[in-house]
């Protein structure tokens, strides 16, 4: 089926979007956001609320600007139903079973060493007994608190998560750069603009490297293999609601996998994005300070200014990002093919064939979040 055939199908563009959950698919309306996860018991636990849109002065909703603001919300949320999932799928009571067992380990070796000393049975006992309680009260305690103790995880998560992203694809990249320019002086040219270009493309060459590298290794597990493929049923499912069919799993198996408006892709944009405005950052510099200055400073001390140069311009990269991908997900044309296909080259790694019970989860979540009012529609 040639391309323009099979886009021909497509009756609108929606404002929908998606996130694949453990055991579930989160999809997100402007009216409305639902959650289709299954349980241990293999049924599809269905929960919604109301998509919460912060009202912001219209200097933040501008173009480029709205951009990181957007994403903040979108990270929140899909953090938000991410650890809810994990709760529903029975994910945190398998780590709870394999904590107990961990202690039954630990009590058995402490039985063990108690009866070497000579401690009897008895009293054996009356100590396990003890703990047993003391144990149960702790479990209380924990209960309460839970709550507190989750949001103070979620955070901290959240930004280690973001420390480790800025430091591989921000940081880590210049410092490689700096290392091979040491072995290969012709890396490093006289003139500014060419060494800026050269440095610019080569770092990133290294982030690719890294994603790419990094999503390869997560697909060996088997709990990412599975939300990989709920990532698919989430891209298949929007796809059929816009070729206007009917939301049943044969219609939705039938969709393509690989979505122009994926995160996945959004990613990849932001890394293209920031190659382009590193190419700038050194002649930046060397306009404003000097050629002198730049040399007088030197190599090592650049590279941590160009380290914290790029990490002061993540929301503009974000921003331009958001921008790309919107116009990607709005237009199809050879330009916006242009702009999804390396996102669409990373999806074949992050976004796999899904089964008919995680596509029955897609659809359920879909259903829930479809305006009667088309206020969806791009």
């Amino acid at each position: 089926m040639s391309r323009k055939k099979d886009n021909s199908c497509c009756v609108k563009k929606t404002s929908i979007g998606g996130q694949a959950l453990m055991e579930g698919i989160m999809m997100r309306g402007p009216e409305t956001t639902a959650m289709a996860v299954r349980n241990t018991q293999g049924e599809i636990v269905l929960e919604k609320f109301a998509t919460q849109t912060k009202k912001r002065h219209k200097f933040f909703t501008l173009p480029i600007i709205r951009g990181l603001f957007n994403y903040i919300d979108s990270m929140a949320m899909g953090t938000k139903c991410l650890m809810r999932s994990a709760e529903i799928s029975g994910l945190e009571e398998a780590e709870e079973e394999l904590r107990r067992e961990k202690e039954a380990k630990k009590a058995a070796k402490a039985a063990k060493k108690a009866e070497k000393k000579g401690i009897s049975a008895e009293s054996s006992d009356n100590t396990a007994s003890e703990e047993s309680d003391r144990e149960t009260k702790e479990e209380k305690t924990e209960k309460k608190d839970g709550s507190a103790a989750t949001a103070i995880v979620m955070t901290l998560g959240t930004i280690l998560g973001i420390a480790l992203s800025i430091g591989l694809f921000f940081v880590l990249p210049t410092f490689i750069f700096s290392g091979l320019a040491s072995f290969i002086p012709a890396l490093k040219p006289d003139n500014t603009a060419a060494a800026s270009l050269i440095q610019s493309a080569i770092e990133g060459v290294i982030k690719l490297i890294l994603i790419v590298g990094y999503m390869a290794l997560m697909i060996l597990l088997k709990d990412i293999r599975r939300t990989f493929q709920f990532h698919g049923a989430e891209h298949k499912t929007i796809f059929c609601y816009e070729a206007g069919l009917e939301l049943t799993v044969e219609n939705v198996r039938k969709q393509r996998r690989f979505h122009p408006r994926c995160g996945t892709s959004f990613l990849i944009l932001m890394i293209i994005v920031s190659i382009f405005i590193g190419f700038f950052i050194t002649p930046f510099y060397a306009l404003v300070l000097g050629e002198d200055t730049i040399n007088e400073l030197g190599p090592a001390l650049m590279n941590v200014i160009r380290a914290l140069t790029k990490i002061l311009l993540i929301p503009l990269i974000v921003g331009i990002g958001y921008e790309l991908i919107k116009i990607a997900g709005r237009h199809d044309n050879w330009i916006t093919r242009i702009i999804s296909a390396p996102g669409v080259w990373l999806q074949h790694i992050t976004v796999l064939e899904p089964d008919d019970s995680m596509i029955e989860c897609a659809i359920v979540a879909m259903k829930e979040v479809i305006p009667e009012n088309d206020s969806d529609k791009w």
